[in-house]
């Protein structure tokens, strides 16, 4: 499939002229500075013969809108050059992408190896539904790579890992953990949402395929719902034509296409006001009496703040941290603040503020909350793009 829309630009461009620029000539277009909104659910074949080419992949263009779109199109091939990818494949969610990876890659039998700490729903789908249909899960802390060579069988088809975890912001090595992957034969998926290509980019460090909640940072505006898969052109085509297009369907519209491509434009330096916020905020927590810790990358407190300055380019605009007030205290916080807003997701512009163990990661009940390694009292912050003398102001004030 072609996006019918590509100009021939230089490969040494930075990050942010290609994720201006990348996948699409305007003038393919009748001079449209923006790609287009294709608003259809089918296209026509000039021929029996030609519709019959495509649907066997023999031929280039567009058959159903489940599979592909030009819009969509524009954005996939934007969001594989900029990860460093062969090809990707846009979803309605980052749990569409998830999915689709897991139904198409797997069969009952296999077995998953995934970090002790993951986003709520992927913790759910992988611990509470996946062993229903015969796919076991294993746990392990993939901070510590020993940890992965203890949890591997000859049944492991796939590593997973977040890095930075959602939400205590752990760290794992990404080149580390590749390489044991690779010589146990499974493929390794990184959920690269927190980080962006733009701070991380795991398929060059060893990562098999990256995933994305598109919704969070990519869109960045708190206006759509979004999913990406980046990866080979081989395992692409398979999430296409069976993932979506037999499976799960979760395909993304054209229009919240066409807002992640807004968002990609100014993705450079959102990125950077979030992380140079967060960096200043994360040392103001950490020095206020009322915290007990903060998990901030960029801190020299942190355990791994070595590894995440060599694997990423800023710390990004995620804290979490406790309170010595414990989980009252916490929620004394969020009540008190008046510019962050309490609300889930991330990658806003608005500073959010919320209670995972009751909110985003309610999925964990309290046992599991336990073994997988975070505590009732945490609090995340994805932290906004409003200036900072502000929001320092409201966070030590709530506090």
């Amino acid at each position: 499939m072609s996006d019918l829309s590509n100009r021939h630009l230089p490969n040494s461009l930075g990050f942010a002229t290609r994720a201006i620029h990348h996948g699409y000539d305007p003038q393919a277009h009748l001079g449209s500075l923006n790609p287009p909104v294709f608003l259809t659910s089918t296209y026509a074949f000039d021929s029996a013969a030609e519709g019959a080419a495509r649907f066997a992949g023999e031929a280039e263009g567009f058959i159903y809108g489940r599979v592909g779109n030009p819009t969509v199109a524009v954005l996939e091939r934007r969001l594989a050059e900029l990860e460093g990818g062969e090809a990707a494949l846009a979803t309605s969610s980052g749990v569409g992408a998830l999915t689709a990876l897991v139904w198409t890659l797997l069969a009952s039998g296999d077995e998953i190896v995934a970090d002790q700490m993951l986003y709520g729903c992927t913790f759910g789908l992988f611990e509470h539904h996946l062993p229903r249909f015969g796919i076991r899960v294993r746990f392990a802390d993939l901070t510590d790579p020993a940890g992965l060579e203890a949890a591997l069988s000859p049944a492991t088809r796939m590593v997973f890992t977040e890095t930075p975890s959602n939400p205590n912001m752990r760290v794992v090595d990404i080149a580390a953990i590749a390489a044991i992957t690779r010589r146990a034969g499974a493929l390794f998926v990184v959920d690269n949402t927190y980080c962006t290509p733009y701070l991380q980019r795991p398929l060059e460090l060893g990562a098999d395929i990256v995933t994305h909640s598109a919704t969070k940072y990519l869109g960045g505006h708190g206006d759509l719902l979004a999913g990406a898969v980046v990866a080979s052109q081989e395992i692409i085509d398979r999430l296409r034509f069976t993932g979506i297009k037999e499976l799960n369907g979760a395909c993304i519209s054209a229009f919240d296409a066409f807002l992640i491509l807004r968002g990609l434009k100014t993705l450079t330096l959102r990125m950077d006001r979030h992380s140079a916020t967060a960096a200043k905020l994360a040392r103001d927590l950490e020095a206020h009496p009322a915290v007990a810790a903060v998990y901030y990358p960029g801190l020299d407190s942190h355990p791994q703040h070595a590894l995440a300055q060599r694997q990423m380019r800023q710390m990004g605009g995620m804290i979490a941290l406790e309170l010595k007030g414990g989980l009252p205290a916490g929620r004394a916080l969020m009540d008190n603040v008046k510019i962050a807003t309490r609300a889930v997701s991330l990658g806003d512009a608005e500073t959010l503020i919320q209670h995972p163990a009751s909110m985003t990661h309610a999925t964990y009940d309290p046992d599991e909350r336990a073994r997988h390694g975070f505590t009732d009292g945490l609090i995340r912050i994805s932290v906004g793009l409003e200036d900072y003398e502000d929001l320092r102001g409201d966070l030590l004030g709530a506090l």
